[in-house]
Formats: C-alpha cells, structure tokens, sequence
C-alpha cells in the first residue's frame, strides 16, 4: 500500500476547499490534463468527475468515483484506469497546528493493476505521490495562508532558569 504524507502550510479547511472542488482535480492529480464533474455534486458519495489522460498523441477519458466522504478530514475516491483496473485513492486530512497534514494512500483495488501490483508499482505510485502532494500544498498554499500561532501553540516557548536554582558549571560533562 503506498501512503505518502505531507504537511500543507494552510489550514484544513483550506486544503478541503480544493479537494472539495471537482473542476480542479487535474490542478493537483498527476497524468490528468483537464477534469468536469459528470454526476452527483462532488465530493458527495457517488458523484463522480471525469478526467482526461493525454500520453502523446494519445488520450484516454476515465472516470473518479466518491466512495467516502468525511466532509473536511477525508475523501475516499475509486479511480478507474480503464483495462488497468481501478484503484481506492484515500486522501486524509489532520490539523498540524495551524497546518493540515496531508496523507494519500492508493492501491490497486480492481482488475490487472490489483492482479499485477508490485514492489515496482508501489515504487511508481510514491514517486507519483510525492509529486501529486507537492502540486497540492502549492495550489493551497498560493490561495491562504494559516493563522500565526503564538509560541505557546507551537510548542516552541523559550526555555526559563528554574527560580530560586544557580546556575552551576560542570566539569567534564558530569554534574
């Protein structure tokens, strides 16, 4: 199972809003070219959008199907690839602070891809991932940005003297 994550400098409701938005699946899902919903009102279960695949002078139209739909934290799609089959495309999203990390998990689910799926394909659909997610956080990141958080949210609190305690100098490291 592939699954790649990566922290997205802008709220979740922010990345939600794209993946909420079925006109703009090819913008960020790598190997499309252009995407329309075609059923349903994405991302409702059961909407789905078609997609078009240009490989040279060739091009393929499929079809991404709403299995799963957690509105702001969770989209499960079903890709079709025609003869490959299809595959089950799971994009999680988690608050990170004022941040959203972002996890995709895909597999085969269907047809030869599920009969063929490999070490080799794992290996594609990483590095596909990593280039999906990266397109994902620029997208998102080019249309908000997250509220600043003080340094008591992020963890990053400068550290105090304890009262009432010297300050000592070891020798050799041992106290």
């Amino acid at each position: 199972m592939a699954v790649r994550h990566r922290l997205i400098k802008v709220s979740p409701q922010t990345v939600w809003d794209v993946l909420a938005d079925g006109t703009r699946y090819a913008e960020w899902v790598v190997g499309t070219s252009a995407s329309e919903p075609v059923r349903g009102q994405w991302p409702e279960v059961g909407s789905a959008i078609a997609y078009e695949i240009r490989v040279g002078p060739w091009r393929l139209s499929n079809e991404t199907v709403v299995r799963y739909c957690d509105e702001g934290s969770e989209l499960g799609l079903e890709a079709r690839a025609g003869v490959l089959g299809t595959a089950r495309i799971s994009v999680e999203l988690r608050p990170w602070g004022p941040y959203c990390l972002v996890i995709a998990d895909e597999h085969p689910l269907q047809g030869v891809g599920g009969k063929l799926h490999n070490v080799g394909v794992e290996a594609l659909i990483q590095v596909r991932h990593r280039t999906m997610l990266a397109r994902l956080a620029r997208l998102c990141e080019a249309e908000g940005s997250p509220r600043r958080e003080s340094p008591e949210e992020a963890g990053t609190e400068r550290p105090r003297k304890p009262r009432g305690m010297a300050a000592h100098r070891t020798v050799g490291g041992h106290g």
